[in-house]
């Protein structure tokens, strides 16, 4: 086996070494005895044309020679999303990092797998960002900063007090002599005279070596990169490197020539210019579709730190997405604890819902189907075994069961695992594919493609067909939903009707009430008092957005209630009745409808307390377990408590 310059080294790696004393280690890790290399300050610029003639696709050069691997025993994730990632979108408030830096440390912050994140300094924004996330205390990731090579900057690093900054150090001809517009030796000077003054502080450098793919390895890189190695020895202090492949030209093939080859890259750091494993950090672009494959080359042969952003988000094509490096690590170290892989959802569903980001569908581990099928022979298999079709247990991982995608093309069996997996039904309770309810399911769904339909059936779709074709499979669920939501709502409304306010049937007395009651309890569309009669004597108290709806309806103040069964029923028997479930004219969504007795002291009938209620909202509240209730109210004095018992009717509204 042979190295990057062609020399023979050894197959086998060296035997662990004891621990040592930090005297000890910092001489190991001192830059002594290798090769030097001179700066070769050029008059033209390097352009490797024969690699990049820019009109065509770069050519990806050979020298056949291998380097070995040799993955560190401590690998680690830093994230660029508050800086890379951000330059790609519309900027993050400092709420939005905060909460996105929270999402890092429950990932893999308790165990230091995602070790540090980087911000800009340079608004009042940025640095109110930084606050905010130091307030949460948090060990990791360790907030760092990131500057230009430029003095001024170096100052918001000394303000924040941060011990760490990366420093802009671009590295290619492209960049030294047609952006910069210095020469070798300027640039080399102006990058070391800001590294001096990041130790003169006591903050560690970590230069970014920008466009280093495209870059002189022989006649800048390394010539750089030692002179940083011995300003470390000098000071005794760290200094990082970020192998920055800014455009994606890197390539993981180990027999590949430098400046392109990510091994030979990494080798020629630790080999050649002395940088320990956790001194250097690969940063990449998926420009090629290679942004993760060579961060993961990078960990292989011997880079700790691979940077990264959320989701991959990024310039251009974007950078190494952090949940495929999470599952990269776990893949390589084994299960770690420490480590919440479900998170990499509750990072997805944020960025959608929080930062209205569309995730393409197919996008691994995060996107809407990326562990769906929509071909029924899959789905058939999917039945006999999950792990035919699906990576690995994505419930328990991901929280993301596996799914189908329900078309022409799904079969009797994509239809079966679709209503077993959204009913939870296993074993004897599972749904065969030969049943005629999903056959019937697996008809309709036909008859709509041969109709010219082109798009996907919607769940809400599936649901429909299902409650029709298999209404014994919803019939237990929905009436115990039912009864607990009419146990909530008969708790409720009785407390109402006790209010010694309503009992005085005083419309401007009632009408505060029954607001405050409406707005605490948001399943409550509407609430209004009847008088004995059935006549609204109070206005609707509703959201302010359905209240023109009612009244457009003439369905307001001084209307006769008496005709609604839930109102009549009640008046005739003064006992409280709810109505079946029917479909609101005003929102469009279930509900029912509920009467409840206005009794005085006397136990005699005054008026009645109505209301419509969102059965959708309720019956969430009650699987969430947070049903609110109302302020407490004043039992009548001297008055036996009334138990009342729902007596419900089968009306619909109409």
């Amino acid at each position: 086996m042979r190295d990057a310059a062609g020399r023979s080294v050894p197959r086998n790696r060296e035997p662990k070494e004891q621990p040592m004393s930090p005297q000890e280690r910092w001489k190991k890790k001192t830059f002594v005895g290798k090769p030097r290399y001179a700066l070769q300050d050029v008059k033209e610029p390097n352009l490797y044309r024969e690699y990049f003639s820019y009109r065509d696709v770069p050519r990806i050069p050979f020298d056949w020679h291998r380097v070995p691997m040799e993955l560190p025993d401590d690998i680690y994730i830093t994230d660029t999303t508050f800086r890379d990632g951000q330059q790609a979108r519309e900027p993050f408030t400092p709420q939005q990092i905060a909460d996105l830096y929270t999402f890092l440390h429950r990932l893999g912050g308790r165990s230091g797998l995602v070790r540090q994140c980087e911000f800009f300094l340079y608004t009042q924004r940025d640095r109110d960002a930084v606050d905010k996330c130091r307030a949460l205390g948090f060990e990791y990731p360790e907030i760092t900063g990131w500057i230009r090579a430029n003095a001024n900057d170096f100052k918001y690093v000394k303000e924040m007090e941060l011990s760490e900054t990366g420093i802009l150090t671009s590295v290619s001809d492209y960049h030294i002599f047609h952006k910069l517009k210095w020469t070798r030796a300027q640039a080399l000077d102006n990058y070391l005279a800001i590294v001096k003054a990041a130790l003169a502080a006591e903050v560690i450098p970590r230069c970014h070596f920008e466009d280093i793919t495209r870059a002189d390895i022989y006649g800048f890189v390394l010539p750089f990169a030692q002179a940083l190695r011995e300003l470390a020895d000098e000071a005794r202090c760290k200094i990082k490197v970020r192998l920055c492949d800014t455009l994606g030209f890197g390539i993981p093939y180990a027999e590949a020539a430098v400046p392109r080859s990510v091994p030979k890259l990494v080798w020629l750091f630790h080999n050649e210019a002395g940088f320990p494993s956790d001194w250097l950090e690969w940063h990449g672009h998926n420009d090629f579709h290679k942004a993760h494959i060579n961060s993961a080359t990078a960990w292989l042969y011997g880079c700790a730190g691979i940077n990264s952003t959320m989701l991959g988000i990024g310039e251009r094509t974007g950078n190494s997405p952090l949940e495929a490096l999470v599952i990269e690590y776990l893949g390589l170290k084994g299960p770690d604890a420490n480590i919440d892989t479900t998170v990499i959802t509750e990072i997805a569903e944020y960025f959608q819902r929080e930062l209205d980001m569309d995730i393409p569908a197919n996008q691994p581990l995060v996107g809407s189907e990326f562990n769906t099928t929509r071909a029924g022979i899959h789905v058939d298999g999917v039945l006999k075994d999950e792990e035919i079709y699906n990576i690995f247990d994505t419930a328990r991982l991901l929280n993301r069961p596996l799914g189908v995608i329900i078309s022409d093309k799904t079969g009797v069996a994509g239809i079966a695992y679709w209503v077993n997996n959204y009913l939870k039904l296993h074993g004897d309770q599972a749904v065969s594919k030969r049943h005629p309810g999903v056959e019937a399911i697996h008809a309709w769904i036909m008859e709509q493609y041969a109709q010219g339909r082109t798009t996907s059936i919607s769940h809400e779709e599936m649901l429909e067909q299902a409650r029709r074709h298999l209404p014994q499979l919803f019939r237990s669920e929905l009436e115990d939903v039912r009864a607990r939501a009419l146990k909530e709502c008969e708790k409720i409304l009785q407390w109402v009707s006790e209010n010694r306010k309503i009992i005085s049937l005083d419309p401007e007395v009632i009408q505060p009430v029954i607001e405050q009651i409406v707005n605490e309890n948001p399943f409550i569309q509407r609430m209004y008092v009847t008088d004995a009669k059935g006549m609204q004597i109070t206005d609707n108290a509703t959201d302010d957005s359905l209240r023109k709806l009612y009244i457009e309806d003439k369905d307001m103040k001084g209307t006769d209630k008496s005709d609604r069964p839930w109102i009549r029923k009640t008046l005739a028997k003064k006992q409280l009745h709810i109505s079946d479930f029917y479909t609101s004219k005003i929102t469009h969504k279930l509900c029912f409808s509920a009467g409840v007795p206005v009794l005085d002291y006397k136990d005699q009938l005054v008026g009645v307390v109505g209301a419509d209620l969102n059965f959708e909202e309720l019956a969430r509240d009650i699987e969430q377990q947070k049903i609110v209730e109302p302020l407490p109210v004043v039992k009548p004095v001297g008055r036996p408590k009334r138990a009342l018992s729902a007596y419900y009717t089968t009306a619909h509204r109409v």
